[in-house]
């Protein structure tokens, strides 16, 4: 294989009952910024950056503190690529339906709001989320004119949008935002792969994702929790790309609790064996198309 893979690393993520299992999880922009160098030392091209809380840890979509992880990154002598979510304040809570009436755990706001941080610190890629689904009681929510406006919103920032789709119809919904020109070439999508309601970790359900995809694409996903790894060859051996991190496992084997930088040196490995190779920062960005920013 001659592939050059890309890795990317998830490093903290939105969720907030993974502090009472993890307290390695990075909280502040300082931990999160060295979280994100010790992964890209390990060989991860790509960082993905939630925020969060620095006193509570719980999730956050505070400009000031992606203000802070940005700065610091670019500040860092690493070559890097920034990736943004701009998967928070999108969730609707229904206390219930009738009457119609919105739960206080609500977080959900305008498009250009949920994606600010993007368009004005403008990172290489920033996330968007292809789908409206449901999380248990928890509604995100992913209109078809919230993703057109986040869309041309990054595209008139020139930030790559990274296309999350969870399921078939997901694939779908991002190809009408890309006949719509509101996504540049090559698109990026990323499976986003055994969560609550989406796509299983399998390999059918990996090649019928890709089987939907544009000509052209740059593709790559993800597993959750024990899921991670194994799916880590799944994708390397259909021609993908790859994402690990502490967002998506927090273990790097029964009862061991890992770090970044451990979860990306083992998906190296991994990739390595498969006799494939690791993009660098200059290879993912010449594949995906994106300019060094900072």
């Amino acid at each position: 294989m001659s592939q050059k893979v890309i890795v990317t690393c998830a490093v903290t993520g939105g969720g907030g009952a993974v502090l009472a299992k993890h307290p390695g999880i990075p909280k502040t922009p300082s931990q999160i910024v060295d979280a994100a160098l010790e992964a890209a030392k390990a060989g991860a091209a790509i960082v993905h950056i939630h925020v969060r809380d620095p006193d509570t840890g719980a999730p956050s979509n505070r400009f000031d503190l992606y203000e802070q992880v940005v700065k610091k990154l670019r500040d860092a002598s690493t070559d890097v690529i920034i990736n943004l979510t701009c998967g928070m304040d999108a969730e609707l809570v229904l206390d219930s339906v009738e009457p119609i009436k919105i739960g206080e755990a609500t977080t959900l706001k305008s498009s250009r709001a949920r994606c600010l941080h993007a368009i004005r610190l403008r990172p290489e890629i920033a996330t968007l989320d292809c789908a409206t689904m449901a999380f248990v009681d928890r509604i995100f929510v992913a209109r078809l004119s919230d993703l057109r406006e986040m869309a041309n919103l990054m595209r008139e920032a020139d930030v790559k949008p990274e296309l999350e789709c969870f399921d078939l119809g997901h694939i779908q919904t991002a190809k009408k935002l890309i006949s719509e020109n509101l996504v540049e070439d090559p698109p990026l999508f990323q499976f986003c792969l055994g969560t609550d309601n989406g796509a299983p970790v399998t390999p059918l359900a990996i090649q019928a994702m890709r089987e939907l995809l544009p000509k052209g694409a740059v593709w790559g996903g993800f597993g959750c929790s024990a899921d991670e790894m194994p799916v880590v060859a799944q994708l390397v051996a259909m021609g993908g790309n790859v994402r690990v991190g502490l967002e998506d496992n927090i273990y790097l084997r029964r009862g061991v609790l890992a770090s970044n930088a451990q979860l990306v040196d083992s998906a190296v490995g991994i990739i390595e064996r498969m006799g494939a190779s690791v993009a660098t920062p200059a290879d993912a960005r010449a594949i995906l198309g994106v300019e060094k920013r900072g």
